[in-house]
């Protein structure tokens, strides 16, 4: 099985095993006599290849793939598609012949050479198009069954990819950062614009400028020079636009020369230590002659380049003051317009003492209103003895409730004592004056000695607890 089999097969649930039989069949009679079954095939073959087109497993006559365009010169594309077990796709030119019918896919001079957007159709074409259709329908006419020769552009592939492109510049606001000469836009963009690390062919470039310029109004370009667009810019290539991408592609190239030079002197001078191992003194002094100039050379372009970036900037710092002017401007126009809606400090005046007059006739009014109607005048004695009895009920519930903490208070001492007097009687009476404790007859040890003192501490703890009880009383 070939790559682009392979790829079908593990890639595309239309090219599941079992939809081989019926997808490598002679499916053109299915046109008249089961129409959504030919249009499945078509359509699982148009996305097929239009995928493997851009993952890069179609042929390509160039060493480098097209991912946007399908190259049908000869017979490498049926070749690349042939089973052992199926063969040759057996209708796959109707499929092409479809899709170039239909407007998917278009011839490279042709895309290449039109002045107007693909996607422009004129009035006139339209009651045709309806006939050919309706002609399609009943099996006369239509398009061809042979296998287009030449190179077609895959519409639905550049779509994709100009998305890309188009989230891949969402960041340049600066006319540095959008101008470019062509081989410096290739080389920025050749990188990210697909997946796993594979680029664009030169004709892949070719049509995408092509279509970002006439068809997405994204790109303007005079050939040479290839300038990302902004919504307020027009088509046209201007002698600064031109100017920064001449510098952008030299400042780039000397970059690559310094890379380049670094290296060679890394190489001269390990051939310098070599060569001085091995006692070679001509082979040393023509290594070291060698690196003096490579160092020499890189110097220059290092000083040079340093001079272009200095001119870069002053470029950027340029380019931005002319923003920040057409800004300003703008913003002088507006606050002209709007000054002129307001009319002047003196017609503001005019409003505001308009308005004053009009809110003191409003007040007048109001106070003629109150003064004639009944019951207008309010009694003050009458909101005075209302607050007075509203600030008595607040007073006497505040009593009320230092009343209840006051009494919970006592009930909690009155609860705590009595615990103590139930302590005090379980451990039993005081001994009388003069009485001859066991203390007293214990001979002295370190055992009594230390029960002596926790007799002690509990006597004095009684006489704690008597004090407290007293006070109870």
């Amino acid at each position: 099985m070939s790559d682009l089999l392979n790829y079908l097969v593990q890639h595309d649930q239309n090219f599941r095993r079992a939809r081989l039989p019926a997808l490598y069949s002679d499916f053109r009679s299915q046109r008249t006599l089961n129409p959504d079954g030919f249009a499945a095939n078509v359509a699982a073959w148009k996305q097929g290849l239009s995928s493997a087109a851009l993952a890069g497993y179609t042929p390509s006559k160039s060493t480098t793939r097209n991912h946007l365009v399908l190259d049908l010169d000869g017979d490498s594309l049926l070749r690349s598609l042939e089973s052992k077990q199926f063969g040759r796709p057996l209708a796959l030119g109707t499929v092409l012949q479809e899709a170039i019918t239909n407007g998917e896919m278009m011839s490279l001079q042709q895309f290449l050479k039109a002045k107007e957007s693909i996607y422009y159709r004129s009035w006139g074409s339209i009651p045709w198009s309806v006939m050919s259709w309706g002609l399609k329908q009943v099996g006369i006419g239509g398009p061809g069954d042979s296998l287009p020769k030449g190179q077609f552009v895959i519409l639905q592939n550049l779509e994709v990819i100009a998305k890309t492109f188009n989230e891949a510049i969402a960041g340049r606001t600066s006319p540095f950062e959008r101008s470019f000469s062509k081989v410096h836009f290739r080389r920025t963009f050749s990188d990210g614009l697909l997946e796993k690390n594979q680029q664009l062919s030169e004709t892949d470039f070719e049509v995408l400028v092509k279509f970002l310029s006439r068809d997405k109004n994204i790109l303007a370009t005079d050939g040479n020079t290839i300038k990302i667009r902004n919504s307020t810019e027009d088509m046209i290539i201007t002698e600064e636009d031109s100017a920064i991408a001449s510098l952008k592609e030299l400042m780039e190239d000397l970059t690559r020369q310094t890379e380049l030079l670094n290296h060679r002197i890394d190489e001269l001078n390990i051939a310098a230590q070599d060569a001085v191992r091995r006692k070679n003194k001509i082979a040393a002094l023509a290594a070291l002659k060698s690196k003096k100039q490579a160092e020499a050379n890189l110097s220059r372009r290092h000083a040079t380049l340093s001079q272009l970036e200095d001119v870069a900037s002053k470029i950027e710092q340029a380019a931005d003051n002319v923003q920040l002017v057409k800004v300003m401007q703008s913003s002088t126009v507006a606050l002209r317009n709007l000054n002129a809606q307001v009319g002047g400090a003196d017609k503001v005046d005019e409003v505001l003492d308009n308005l004053r007059e009009q809110m003191g006739e409003v007040d007048e009014v109001g106070n003629i209103i109150a003064e004639a109607g009944p019951g207008a005048t309010i009694d003050e004695a009458e909101v005075d003895d209302e607050l007075e009895a509203m600030l008595a009920d607040e007073k006497k519930k505040d009593e009320e409730a230092a009343k209840a903490k006051r009494e919970a208070q006592e009930e909690k001492e009155v609860e705590q004592t009595r615990r103590k007097l139930v302590e005090l009687e379980r451990l039993g009476p005081l001994p009388l004056p003069g009485q001859v404790t066991e203390k007293e007859t214990r001979p002295i040890t370190p055992v009594t000695a230390t029960a002596n003192e926790l007799d002690d501490m509990r006597i004095q703890n009684g006489s704690g607890a008597q004090k407290i009880a007293q006070r109870a009383e």
